[in-house]
């Protein structure tokens, strides 16, 4: 009956740093960059566009294909980071838990 009480506990816990942490990666921004920084995408920790910089040398009527490449690349680059920062934050509060590899949170 004790491990009932200690898993209820332990799981009320994991639930309270969740919802934290799921608070945390609303307000988290990440930037990815591409072409050496000539464009650079915002992504909130969610995934959402928050933002997109393009320096205006890559405004050439022939580098259309160039700068769209850029953009898609700069996109993924913040994407990338901001799946690797929820990781992060998803392990530190589900540290000590016995989680089947390659189970995903939040559900």
């Amino acid at each position: 009956m004790k491990d009932i009480m200690g898993m209820m506990k332990a799981a009320s816990e994991m639930k309270g740093k969740m919802e934290a942490m799921q608070a945390e990666l609303a307000e988290l921004v990440v930037e990815g960059r591409s072409g050496g920084g000539l464009v650079v995408v915002s992504l909130s920790g969610k995934g959402e566009l928050k933002g997109l910089k393009i320096d205006p040398s890559l405004f050439k009527e022939d580098d259309v294909e160039v700068l769209e490449d850029l953009i898609v690349a700069a996109h993924n680059d913040a994407k990338a980071k901001s799946e690797a920062e929820m990781q992060k934050k998803m392990s530190e509060v589900t540290a000590g838990l016995p989680i089947p590899p390659g189970m995903k949170f939040p559900f």
